[in-house]
């Protein structure tokens, strides 16, 4: 059955997480915001979702994932759904709740790099909380990203199983998420990632594996990999970023 994914078009935000997956695996999926269905009413369709009153359990926001009757939201429940049925998670079952552990992590992250943008309120724009901003991107480009990479750089290696992957011997969504996370920062902060192999060689090398894996690449290439842009979760701007050693 082709699962449907909701997110907001135009974005690659956190459904990007879960499209990852989707394309390394090779799944049959539909962007529904998208209009990838004839029958689709586009964004809309995902609105009606939201604000359904016959849907006991309605998601609060995108992304969600439909696979047949069942709608799972939250993008790191989401990959938990998912992991096994495209063969994305530990074979042992213990491990895949560290899986889903490093992932929520990883969600907490992308949180924060948001709120170097957003640190005041959501509802206000950019412009209106720039002094702000820059006080607190300075401070994740200090201290949080550090803090964040030496964790996962710490657990790369010390995986008893090697330290190709983040999780077990094999490839996981955690793995994919990761090199979606390192690529984000390194649009959103050029400057401040321009020495992150240097301090972070295991994470580096593992963000260009997968870079370099067929079916990632060739998702890279297509129109469906939607550009990274300054209405979305990580955003560019100069004044923002800065040199680091």
């Amino acid at each position: 059955m082709t699962y449907r994914l909701y997110y907001w078009d135009g974005l690659q935000g956190r459904g990007e997480f879960v499209r990852l997956a989707l394309e390394e695996a090779g799944a049959d999926y539909i962007e529904v915001a998208r209009g990838d269905e004839q029958d689709d009413l586009g964004t809309g369709a995902m609105i009606d979702v939201m604000n359904s009153k016959s849907e006991p359990y309605p998601p609060y926001a995108p992304p969600f994932l439909q696979d047949g009757d069942l709608i799972v939201s939250q993008t790191s429940n989401i990959l938990f759904y998912l992991g096994p049925r495209l063969n994305l998670a530990p074979s042992v079952e213990s491990l895949r709740y560290v899986a889903n552990g490093l992932q929520l992590t990883i969600a907490d992250m992308v949180t924060e790099a948001h709120d170097t943008h957003h640190p005041l309120a959501s509802g206000m724009y950019y412009e209106e909380q720039k002094d702000a901003a820059k006080v607190r991107a300075t401070d994740f480009i200090d201290h949080r990203i550090p803090k964040f990479m030496r964790y996962f750089e710490r657990v790369l290696k010390q995986n008893p199983a090697g330290d190709t992957h983040m999780v077990g011997d094999t490839l996981t969504y955690v793995d994919l998420s990761m090199f979606q996370l390192i690529d984000a920062l390194h649009y959103a902060f050029p400057r401040a990632m321009k020495h992150f192999g240097e301090h972070y060689p295991k994470l580096a090398a593992l963000h260009d594996a997968v870079l370099k894996r067929p079916n990632v690449a060739a998702y890279l290439e297509s129109d469906r990999r939607l550009p990274y842009n300054e209405t979305c979760v990580f955003r560019h701007y100069p004044e923002l970023d800065k040199d680091v050693r």
